[in-house]
């Protein structure tokens, strides 16, 4: 039987030890001063002294108090029931200084600068000396690669596509006509900028209309495996800054996502639809085009959404309406089949 262990050192690599003090900075969170080393990170229940743990839902209140790790990062409403066998570090956002904290002991791989032999680079495509390019991989004619960035094996950079600073492409995505800001991350398989679905009806048949448009991607935008986003007909498919797209995701051409959006796997949304700033997606929810979703609407799992929706809206069902009009519809059609209507 395989050990289960958090980031096993076959796959991660690890660093440290490092003080609390250190470890307490990176939480941006304040702790006592004692004089101890910690050399990882682990859930509550596995955790032994020499590791940091931490607890952001109350519902495990009960690990905390038998957990064994050295230090936690608690909420300040929790921090009394941390025993006095282990550290309490202090922050008002206990899942954001965990991310933090995890970061600190298993940072992102450095790129290791160069492109490998296997790759295929053409004449006039501009490689920072800085860029790693993967085995196997291609950048085509006119094509940019920036600074830090890194193309992953078999991935396909376009001509003319700009990929910018500190990007992360994985193996076997391919990106055609579309301009990627910093610190993109496309995972694996993901394909940007082909072709969207458009055609004409003729008494002929169909009539394939040209995709004259760009996939533009902004800054630390992340893209899941085998997400397809289409480049744009008639304007720009735009991805706003922030945002994060979940595996298995499919974005029609000429859509616009605004700033930290997030889009959870199997979504799909049409073409020349509009998602305002910080609007959220759930799983298998699917969009008609040339809708606007209004800012920090929340759209629930398997939504069908055919109309607009206003800001801060909250909607579930198909087709979507709100909330609590879907939850009252679905009680009363419990008590009629129970025949208490």
């Amino acid at each position: 039987m395989v050990e289960a262990a958090l980031g096993n050192a076959r796959f991660f690599r690890r660093s440290g030890p490092y003080p609390l003090s250190v470890v307490a900075g990176a939480a941006r969170g304040t702790a006592e001063e004692r004089d101890l080393l910690f050399e990882g990170v682990a859930p509550l229940q596995t955790a032994g002294p020499n590791e940091v743990s931490f607890l952001d839902n109350r519902r495990y209140a009960s690990a905390l108090d038998q957990t064994l790790a050295g230090a936690v990062i608690v909420h300040p409403d929790m921090a009394a029931r941390v025993s006095a066998r282990t550290v309490a570090i202090v922050t008002t956002e206990p899942y954001a200084a965990w991310a933090r904290v995890a970061a600190l002991f298993y940072p992102v791989p450095p790129v290791s600068p160069g492109i490998h032999p296997s790759a295929i680079v053409a004449e006039g495509a501009i490689v920072d000396p800085s860029a790693e390019v993967g085995p196997l991989s291609v950048i085509e004619v006119g094509a940019e690669i920036g600074p830090g960035s890194r193309i992953g094996p078999c991935a396909v950079i376009g001509s003319g596509v700009m990929v910018g600073r500190d990007c992360r492409i994985g193996a076997h995505a391919s990106l055609g006509y579309a301009i990627l800001g910093a610190r993109v991350y496309v995972y694996p398989g993901a394909r940007i900028g082909q072709e969207g679905f458009g055609f004409a009806s003729t008494s002929e048949g169909f009539l394939s209309v040209p995709q004259l448009g760009r996939a533009i991607l902004e800054d630390d935008v992340e893209v899941g495996a085998n997400t397809t986003i289409d480049r744009g007909s008639s304007r720009d498919t735009v991805i706003g800054a922030g945002s994060r797209l979940d595996n298995l995701v499919q974005i029609g051409h000429n859509v616009i996502l605004g700033r930290c959006c997030v889009i959870v796997a199997q979504v799909g949304i049409s073409g020349s639809t509009v998602l305002e700033d910080f609007v959220r997606v759930g799983g298998q929810a699917a969009m008609a085009g040339h809708l606007r979703i209004g800012q920090g609407a929340e759209i629930g799992a398997q939504a069908g959404v055919i109309s607009d929706i206003a800001p801060a809206a909250r909607v579930l069902g198909s087709p979507a309406q709100p909330r609590m009009d879907f939850f009252r519809q679905t009680a009363t059609l419990k008590k009629m089949t129970r025949g208490e209507g």
